[in-house]
């Protein structure tokens, strides 16, 4: 089981701001599309990533005026990524113990995708799903 195989459920697309983005278009942004993160780009660099916590942090911090600021004042800078040829299991692990819930996918110095903690639990829950269907088949024809 591999980041691929989950992407390639889920799809690629990956939704990104630039640095200089206002907090408030960013969080119309995540509103909107119902997700939990953007990634902060320069054309095809990763900058940084924007989350719910970052945003809940800094409101918490700075007050609303913050709303106002670009988004590279705001995000969290350091990006840990994956590749897609990763385990689900490795992954889990990344994002357990890095305390974060969204994980983008690198290959070739090229964004691919991006994984959150629900697309893995989504997987994992498939996972056994089709485990439990082909032990009771197995169980039936025995």
């Amino acid at each position: 089981m591999t980041v691929r195989a989950i992407l390639g459920n889920k799809g690629h697309q990956v939704i990104s701001v630039s640095p200089e983005t206002k907090l408030s278009a960013a969080i119309k942004i995540l509103s909107e599309r119902r997700i939990g993160a953007v990634l902060v780009m320069s054309g095809q660099k990763i900058d940084g990533i924007l989350s719910e916590r970052d945003v809940v942090r800094v409101l918490g911090e700075r007050g609303a005026g913050v709303l106002e600021e670009p988004v590279r004042s705001v995000m969290t800078p350091k990006v840990i990524t994956c590749r897609e040829t990763d385990t689900v299991g490795a992954i889990m692990e990344v994002m357990t113990s890095g305390k974060f819930r969204h994980l983008p996918v690198v290959e070739n110095d090229r964004i691919v995708g991006l994984i959150s903690i629900g697309d893995v639990v989504k997987w994992r829950v498939a996972e056994f799903e089709r485990e439990q269907e082909a032990l009771h088949d197995y169980i039936k024809t025995a």
